[in-house]
């Protein structure tokens, strides 16, 4: 018999277009494992969620650079064909954002955590991200908003190089403009042609200070705030492998104890009332030893199966379980159980996992997904060899725009 109750739906959503976003799988498997029924809102042409066993139903998602309202009107045509309140499941900053600002108009369609409409966007913010970590007293590196030209000289005075750049809304970057959400600037001239697209961006330019990169520094937390404010399953976990390397996504974690990081997204999440899924990156600074708040994700981060512990419970099993008014089992943590995504780190899934293992793509009750994922992975390294060979011939599979890339996050992806 299934902990959750699989009277109730789960519809997951992504407006971002990325075919290679692993986490909408690991949600897709994790609640159909369970028995609930789940409906998948994204674009799904030629991606391995749509392959999936678990998947009950593919729906066509908003268009790119979609309105609010049009993001609702999709979600109002999805709940129309379940016919009955489903949990909302948002697996990308851009739907969460969109959730959190509608959820009067959602409700009573969908089962969404209680907290104010604009936290979401509030700590997706980078700008009022650092406002908020000092407010609570988690340490954020050092960040700086320049209004004019001269702001940007200051900044570089007091910064230094390298120093990164981030837009404050990167979910608001038009798709083809070749803008990144986070640069590394080793130049002057490098954070002064990035000012000049700020109107562009549609986001504020921030500076921030460079904490590098190294052995066990960098750090992840995922979690699930239930209805009374507790941190429920989850848990922190050490990068051991980045996609590109040295910097970037998560290609191999592992579930690790860290009473300090645990106590920074307890404190954090406590402070801020926040009632969810989250996801949290932080970096430790080499001289100091502090861990630095990076990113605060407000939404299942694409590794949350690393922690699904001896129940089976994870934070997407978790908000089910909750919004649907079921206690949430005791399990206990899989310390040093691993993660790997198989594309980014080929040989590590290979490799021997003595506290055991998940990956990211095959599965063995659900195989189709993983075999779609290497034709695809296939076909967009060729591409990419082409364009890198100056090439002006495209190989003949579906091109992935720039905004599908995988996306890296915050200092991460200024190491790239």
């Amino acid at each position: 018999m299934s902990l959750l109750d699989i009277r109730v739906p789960a519809v997951v959503l992504r407006i971002d277009r990325n075919p290679f976003h692993h986490g909408t799988l690991g949600a897709v498997r994790s609640l159909g494992r369970a028995g609930v029924e789940v409906h998948v809102v994204a674009d799904t042409a030629g991606s391995p969620v749509g392959a999936s066993r678990y998947a009950r139903r593919m729906h066509p998602p908003p268009p790119p650079g979609a309105s609010t309202e049009e993001i609702l009107a999709v979600l109002r045509r999805v709940a129309d064909r379940i016919g009955r309140p489903a949990v909302l499941v948002p697996m990308d900053d851009a739907s969460a954002i969109t959730v959190g600002r509608t959820r009067e108009e959602l409700a009573p369609s969908y089962l969404l955590p209680e907290m104010p409409g604009t936290l979401a966007e509030r700590v997706a913010d980078k700008a009022e991200l650092a406002a908020v970590c000092a407010s609570a007293e988690v340490p954020h590196p050092v960040t700086l908003v320049p209004d004019s030209p001269a702001e940007v000289e200051s900044a570089l005075r007091q910064l230094g190089l390298p120093l990164v750049a981030k837009w404050s809304r990167p979910w608001l970057l038009p798709a083809g403009s070749g803008l990144r959400s986070t640069v590394l600037v080793r130049s002057p001239q490098q954070a002064r042609e990035l000012f000049l697209h700020t109107e562009e961006a549609g986001s504020r330019l921030l500076l921030q200070a460079y904490l590098s990169p190294g052995p066990d520094r960098d750090w992840f937390f995922h979690g699930y705030a239930d209805h009374s404010g507790s941190v429920r399953a989850g848990g922190p976990g050490r990068k051991q492998l980045a996609w590109p390397r040295g910097a970037g996504l998560t290609a191999v974690g592992c579930w690790t104890p860290n009473a300090h990081v645990q106590a920074l997204a307890e404190r954090l999440t406590g402070e801020l009332g926040y009632r969810g899924i989250f996801d949290l990156d932080f970096r430790r600074c080499g001289e100091t030893g502090r861990y630095h708040l990076l990113d605060f994700n407000p939404r299942a981060g694409a590794q949350f199966r690393l922690f699904a512990d001896s129940t089976g419970l994870d934070v997407v099993r978790a908000l089910h379980l909750d919004l649907t008014g079921r206690s949430l089992p005791a399990g206990t943590p899989l310390a040093g159980r691993a993660f790997v995504v198989e594309n980014y780190a080929p040989m590590a899934a290979l490799r021997a996992a003595p506290g055991g293992r998940e990956l990211a793509w095959y599965a063995a009750d659900d195989r189709s997904p993983g075999r779609v994922m290497w034709a695809q992975w296939c076909r967009h390294v060729s591409r990419r060899l082409y364009e890198r060979l100056g090439t002006t011939t495209s190989p003949t599979p579906r091109l992935i725009p720039r905004a599908a890339s995988p996306s890296l996050t915050d200092n991460e992806k200024a190491s790239s």
